[in-house]
């Protein structure tokens, strides 16, 4: 859609004549300001949004603004050309308020190390500093809460195995003795040997979803191995999603070159970057995605692309440690958007029901999903 089409849609909300789902992607964006009533949008902030939006237009590119029942030509507008946290969802059933006793914060920085011996350290409470010495290998906890692992090259030749975890509601980073560098999601875990020093491969173990910038090292191959699945690679950025509740393991590259194959299985799948590989019991398949989504996670964010509400709601149950209940059959019409980890429960919620597809009901951490 040309500018003077954009232009027009802003007039007709600040008139009243926008229809539901031009309103409802308008007011979406702005609940994600934090504001306190949607439906008082002023012409300032109005003219504001208008502006930042035609100032990073590019020129002529043909539509990007289709109405109809997700619009997701608008979402790939609004999520990247505004710089600012948006969920928007469009449909045509009426809107629901959701019902909140009491509000729950996001996840943030929380995990458990625990050693081969089975002695275990709450990396949360753990003061900054040298967390152990064995055999040569120290683990350091710095200022920004990442744990980091070194060994002097002489010496190191500790391969016993220590598992970093994260619980429901935490994420936490991790720097091998290698260099390579773990991000963990919540409900994740990272098992790997303390020095990978005169080990052939450097083999690590990860349940859950990790994003990794494996150190380069073309004389010993990095491989990951999560469920049925083997990932091999010799320097790399890649994101892994191995959750038990999900229905495939995903793993997407976003740069250098990746093996993927199924244990006790030949022909490994070769991915380049932009690539994911979905992992399944009938075997694997290889696509081309959008990177962004699979690691908008750590970027500190939620984005769905054309995602249904049970995958949406399994993502919000890990970060905000919650349960998951369905009070109704559910639309399984694909959502996108995009919206803050940071943001209360209480926030997320309202920007979903902008959907007029679902409504909540969250009372402590049970949260029912209704039509």
């Amino acid at each position: 859609m040309q500018k003077e089409k954009l232009q027009e849609l802003f007039k007709k909300y600040a008139a009243g004549a926008c229809t539901e789902q031009e309103k409802a992607l308008l007011e979406a964006w702005y609940l994600q300001h934090n504001e306190a009533e949607p439906t008082h949008l002023s012409a300032a902030k109005i003219e504001a949004a208008k502006n930042e939006l035609f100032r990073r237009l590019p020129g002529n590119q043909g539509e990007f603004f289709k109405v109809g029942a997700r619009m997701a030509a608008a979402a790939v507008l609004i999520g990247i050309l505004i710089t600012v946290t948006l969920l928007y969802f469009v449909r045509r059933q009426p809107a629901a308020t959701a019902q909140i006793a009491h509000d729950l914060p996001p996840g943030s920085n929380k995990a458990t190390l625990t050693l081969a011996t089975g002695k275990k350290i709450n990396l949360t409470d753990a003061r900054n500093g040298v967390l152990l010495r064995q055999a040569g290998v120290q683990a350091t906890k710095n200022g920004s809460g990442q744990v980091t692992f070194t060994f002097p090259k002489t010496t190191g030749n500790d391969h016993s195995q220590n598992t970093v975890a994260t619980p429901k509601g935490g994420q936490w980073e991790v720097r091998l003795s290698d260099g390579t560098q773990i991000w963990l999601n919540a409900a994740s875990s990272i098992t790997f040997p303390a020095s990978f020093a005169n080990l052939e491969n450097r083999i690590v173990t990860l349940t859950g979803e990790a994003y990794f910038e494996v150190a380069k090292d073309k004389s010993h191959p990095f491989i990951v191995i999560s469920g049925q699945q083997s990932v091999e690679v010799l320097g790399t950025h890649f994101n892994i999603n191995s959750y038990e509740d999900e229905p495939n393991i995903k793993t997407t590259l976003l740069e250098g070159s990746v093996k993927v194959s199924q244990l006790g299985k030949k022909n490994p799948h070769v991915l380049v970057p932009g690539q994911q590989s979905v992992a399944s019991a009938s075997g694997i398949t290889v696509k081309a995605v959008d990177t962004d989504e699979a690691v908008a996670w750590k970027e500190g964010y939620f984005q769905f692309d054309d995602e249904p509400i049970s995958s949406v709601m399994r993502k919000l149950s890990r970060w905000y440690d919650v349960d998951v209940h369905y009070a109704d059959t559910v639309s399984t019409e694909g959502m996108n958007g995009r919206v803050s980890r940071n943001k209360n429960i209480s926030q997320v919620i309202k920007a979903l029901e902008a959907t007029k597809t679902v409504h909540f009901k969250v009372e402590g951490r049970r949260v029912l999903v209704m039509k």
